[in-house]
């Protein structure tokens, strides 16, 4: 699937010194008794802000594994890597162990550092697995994040039973006859005797 590029960013990647950026975005679910929000990371250092956002900086700590397209309609997914990360008591880490992660959304940003403003988005998905391989001072987080397209392949779970439609629209008696018309003898185009 081809992406269209703004004009900025078409201009700073025809340039002979090009300087990228990543951001990303851990829609992690804000709950005060769990001290949990949002996190956003960019591959820079110190922190930045984009539209609003304060994006802290993980410099060489951040990795991202290319990102694959493909010109037809399939769910590749994206590995994000942390490393570095201290055991502190509020730390990175300790968020990792405590907050549910799986089905939150993340989102990837491409843009250049001549205007951060302009940025496009190259990866939304939602958080699948996260694997924390601990060192003795510093661990490293990797989260695997599913594409938006892996809903597809999923079954919808629904069910086509008189209780089940009931439940979706209350006194909706539209399958109360299925049962009894599979034994239903139905005569087309004569006149009953």
């Amino acid at each position: 699937m081809s992406r269209s590029l703004n004009s900025t960013i078409t201009t700073a990647l025809a340039a002979d010194v090009i300087q990228p950026f990543f951001a990303i975005d851990l829609l992690f679910d804000t709950d005060l008794a769990l001290e949990t929000e949002p996190i956003y990371l960019w591959n820079g250092i110190g922190t930045r802000t984009i539209d609003s956002k304060d994006y802290a900086g993980a410099g060489e700590f951040l990795q991202i594994e290319p990102i694959e397209e493909t010109g037809d309609i399939s769910a590749r997914g994206a590995t994000i890597s942390l490393s570095g990360i201290d055991k502190s008591e509020n730390s990175l880490f300790v968020q990792a162990l405590a907050t549910p992660y799986q089905g939150r959304v993340c989102k990837i940003y491409f843009g250049v550092m001549d205007n951060p403003t302009d940025y496009i988005e190259i990866f939304s998905g939602y958080m699948d697995q996260m694997n924390i391989d601990e060192g003795p001072d510093t661990s490293t987080i990797t989260l695997t994040v599913e594409n938006k397209l892996v809903a597809l392949e999923r079954p919808a779970g629904t069910r086509y039973t008189s209780a089940y439609q009931k439940e979706a629209h209350a006194g909706d008696k539209g399958l109360d006859f299925v049962a009894g018309l599979q034994t239903k003898k139905i005569i087309w185009g004569a006149i009953p005797e």
